[in-house]
């Protein structure tokens, strides 16, 4: 029988990567006045929640050659319910971290944006109109 977490791996050290990256304490995360003017943490968050539905959508797509609309609204969803959560853990456990509803923004549309990012990597690379 086939191994169906083989096609998650991906996505689950994808969400460990965040869960330490974003709990790091405060004084590890490097800042630059150029960077913090252009918001870049903002873009990490998007790209980051974005990696997150492309890489659990396109493991599904693999397992079943399949991913209904449901499917993907459901993992947008969860990707923004784990940014706001991601954000009080820094509130309340991550040292010298505070809870931004901006990073929450950031991650909820970067999780559509990975919605995008997966129906264009279906059309490319897979050649099916049916995701």
């Amino acid at each position: 029988m086939m191994k169906i977490w083989k096609y998650y791996i991906p996505a689950t050290i994808w969400v460990i990567l965040i869960f330490i990256l974003c709990t790091l304490p405060g004084k590890d995360v490097p800042t630059t006045s150029f960077l913090q003017k252009i918001h870049f943490d903002k873009i990490v968050h998007f790209g980051l929640f974005g990696g997150i539905v492309l890489l659990m959508s396109l493991g599904v797509y693999w397992q079943r050659k399949y991913i209904s609309g449901l499917t993907l609204f459901m993992f947008v969803l969860m990707a923004a319910c784990y940014g706001l959560a991601i954000e009080y853990i820094q509130k309340y456990w991550a040292i010298d971290r505070s809870f931004d509803m901006m990073d929450v923004l950031a991650d909820t549309l970067g999780a559509i944006a990975g919605v995008i990012a997966f129906k264009v990597a279906v059309r490319l690379f897979f050649k099916k109109d049916d995701a």
